[in-house]
């Protein structure tokens, strides 16, 4: 996949804003004081579905809609946040989405995609199980087969790069965590277009570490399990195209336990008020984990989502790490 152009970006975020305004990036002092840094969230949870991927889905359908006119629905695999982006854009287009799910997804994020008029389907016992499915059925309905990585979705999600770094000037480094990788490709393509030289650091679950063992070997690796709470990054196989762009754009990728997560949505939720999921909180658990090596730097979190169910959020703010068999 090319990277884009500036002005690609900027007509992306025009299509964009006619369906949400930009999320706001703020500087918390908590945040900062606790890290030793001068911290800007990126606050993605503030999107009309509560996480980035929301973006993707505004520009992938109306790639869709153009390409493929003839196009009546679509399939996709998802843990949620993928799904409720593309279930939306596909009910605004008139299209219907049939969204697989593994056995055991959230509650509250399989609800989310029903209202937001997506056919939720149950099948396997993890994302890419999930996406083996998806794919037997858009062979079978002559549905759009949605991937969770494509250049059109990539684009779209790069605008919250875009506004981050128009935003706030000189940032050293950005912490992104990483699923199937449209995140932190979108932030490396926003920084390729704007010319900078921020360092792009991705976080990956330690449970579910595929993206960082591939990225250490320099070749596709799969994990044999993905058992994380923090479902946006509980992935076994990194996608292929994703892969060849972070890892030639990424600095380096950290692996954060459940618990550092746990830990990182409890600090996000008394300092802010803000709700992060475990892919959300991730990346501020990762720049604490890297402790005095980022101290005194000027660092950008992307808070990816907020999507978490409320029995899970309950025991975490109550001292509890959920787990995952």
């Amino acid at each position: 996949m090319h990277l884009f152009a500036r002005k690609d970006l900027e007509e992306a975020a025009a299509l964009v804003y006619r369906h949400m305004s930009p999320t706001p990036q703020y500087s918390w002092p908590q945040i900062c004081e606790k890290a030793g840094a001068a911290v800007w969230i990126k606050h993605e949870n503030h999107t009309p579905a509560g996480a980035f991927k929301v973006r993707g889905g505004i520009t992938f359908m109306d790639w869709l809609r153009r390409s493929r006119p003839a196009a009546s629905g679509i399939v996709t695999a998802t843990r949620g946040n993928h799904g409720q982006s593309q279930a939306r854009a596909a009910r605004a287009a008139g299209l219907a989405a049939k969204i697989v799910v593994p056995h055991g997804n959230s509650v509250e994020k399989n609800a989310a995609m029903s209202a937001f008029g997506g056919e939720v389907i149950e099948f396997g016992r993890d994302f890419d199980e999930a996406r083996t499915e998806a794919r037997r059925l858009a062979a079978e309905t002559g549905y759009f087969l949605v991937p969770p990585f494509h250049e059109e979705i990539v684009r779209g999600v790069a605008t919250f790069g875009l506004e981050l770094f128009t935003a706030v000037a000189d940032l050293d480094a950005v912490y992104v965590p990483i699923g199937c990788g449209s995140g932190i490709c979108g932030v490396i393509a926003a920084r390729e277009a704007l010319g900078l030289k921020t360092e792009v650091i991705g976080v990956v679950s330690a449970h579910a570490p595929a993206a960082k063992l591939s990225f250490e070997a320099g070749r596709l690796l799969e994990s044999e399990t993905a058992l994380t709470f923090a479902d946006g990054m509980a992935v076994r196989i990194p996608v292929e195209d994703a892969f060849a762009i972070y890892a030639k754009g990424a600095s380096r990728i950290v692996a954060v336990s459940d618990d550092e997560v746990a830990e990182a949505m409890r600090l996000i939720f008394r300092s802010t008020h803000n709700v992060a999921e475990g892919a959300g909180a991730a990346p501020l658990a990762a720049l604490l984990k890297e402790g005095a090596a980022m101290r005194g730097r000027n660092v950008g979190l992307i808070l990816s989502g907020a999507n978490v169910d409320s029995h899970v959020f309950l025991k975490v703010l109550a001292g509890e790490t959920p787990r995952v068999e």
